[in-house]
């Protein structure tokens, strides 16, 4: 019955949309003419690019006025609000992961902006908050926006996001405490957070120009260690590129500390990809891949064996293993080898390999030996999709979630060696 109700309200609304009439504001033309070798294309709305100018703020809120005032008069919207409200209202976990002697995982009780982060020593006792996303601003427009638990697992980086920009700031948590260090990082975009040793990798751009915040290019990345406990003016310049000002980078650090790694984009899809040992002098990277054709994801090594999810010639993606001592492209080897269906996600943790694939618009799960040979598929609840996996290479267990149109969100602990949930 509650859905023949659904139904009937969205087609109402789609009846009074229809049959509404309205009087837009009225949108100025500006006189700005592009030439473009020798084509002249007239650009009349350029003015609205300058979105921190008085007369961008003023459409803006007279559209905004149009727009409420029809959606406050729709007799229903209240009701559909409630019930809406009604079906959201419920607890909400993510999937556990450890670090240290602690577990940690997200929870909502129901309709909290943010989820909290809480920690734990044992899956068995209650947790407690280690870090409350809600409590970042009033309004509740500064959103957790990224973290990071460093080697020794004594500090956590996190970043945060105001008003759902791109930018982000950065700030480290002493975990034992519970306190925030005095470090703050800013002018950060599309950059995580690669622990080594006491410090951390990230990616930065200059400080724009006075009012450039938010509309200015970002160009000229640069990769910086900051070590904690530091100012941002004291950080490291580890990796930039004058000559290709447009080039975006990230640096990896795998889970040993012996490596670290640079990916480099210049558009949304294909990056290349290079390596050195992990430190923060000034050797230089070596390239596996300059081309920006593939996609190059390192999930981690074992000892001098780096393996990266690819689709370098295979289309469904494959796992390979790039031997560090003898990195050339002729060297490399297939771990798991493309297959039917879309390998999605392969993670490093027990010492084995987890590889999630695509199946029939459903996820399957299988765990590899390091060598590539399969050792059998991870038993699931149903056809659904998953979820996870979290792990290390020196655990024993890992953590993922299943969930399926008739099986609620549930996460499940998978002992690796017996292949148990």
């Amino acid at each position: 019955m509650k859905n023949v109700l659904s139904i009937s309200l969205i087609l109402i609304a789609m009846g009074c949309t229809q049959q509404a009439t309205f009087t837009y504001p009225e949108t100025a033309k500006g006189d700005v003419v592009d030439d473009y070798h020798g084509t002249a294309v007239p650009d009349p709305y350029r003015w609205l690019e300058d979105d921190m100018s008085d007369e961008t703020a003023a459409w803006v809120k007279a559209q905004n006025e149009l727009t409420f005032s029809y959606l406050e008069s729709i007799p229903f919207r209240d009701a559909l609000k409630e019930r809406m409200t009604e079906i959201w209202n419920y607890p909400k976990m993510g999937t556990p992961f450890k670090e240290g002697d602690l577990y940690f995982y997200s929870y909502n009780t129901g309709l909290q902006n943010q989820s909290i982060l809480f920690m734990k020593k044992s899956l068995e006792e209650e947790g407690e908050v280690f870090l409350d996303p809600n409590g970042f601003s009033d309004d509740g427009t500064v959103a957790l926006a990224g973290l990071s638990f460093s080697g020794d697992h004594k500090y956590a980086a996190y970043g945060i996001s105001r008003g759902g920009s791109d930018w982000r700031e950065f700030f480290i948590k002493d975990v034992e405490t519970g306190m925030d260090l005095e470090d703050h990082l800013e002018w950060i975009k599309f950059s995580g957070m690669s622990w080594y040793k006491d410090g951390f990798f990230y990616t930065r751009y200059d400080k724009p120009e006075e009012g450039d915040k938010m509309k200015g290019a970002n160009i000229n990345a640069k990769v910086y260690y900051h070590r904690a406990g530091t100012g941002q003016s004291e950080d490291l310049l580890i990796h930039r590129d004058e000559a290709h000002p447009e080039w975006g980078f990230g640096v990896g650090v795998t889970e040993d500390e012996q490596y670290m790694f640079l990916t480099v984009t210049e558009s949304t899809s294909g990056n290349a990809l290079a390596f050195r040992k992990a430190g923060i002098d000034d050797t230089p990277f070596t390239w596996l891949d300059e081309d920006f054709d593939d996609d190059y994801s390192p999930i981690g090594n074992h000892e001098n064996m780096l393996y990266v999810l690819t689709n370098s010639e295979a289309p469904l993606y494959r796992l390979v293993g790039i031997d560090l001592n003898n990195p050339g492209r002729e060297n490399w080897v297939d771990i798991i080898p493309e297959q039917g269906n879309v390998l999605e996600s392969a993670t490093l943790a027990g010492g084995k390999i987890i590889a999630s694939y695509l199946q029939d618009a459903s996820n399957a799960a299988y765990v590899f030996e390091l060598d590539g040979s399969m050792l059998h598929e991870v038993s699931l609840p149903g056809i659904g999709s998953l979820g996870g996996f979290s792990g290390k290479m020196k655990d024993d267990t890992a953590f993922y979630s299943f969930t399926s149109f008739n099986y609620p969100t549930t996460t499940f602990k998978y002992s690796i060696e017996e292949n148990t949930s």
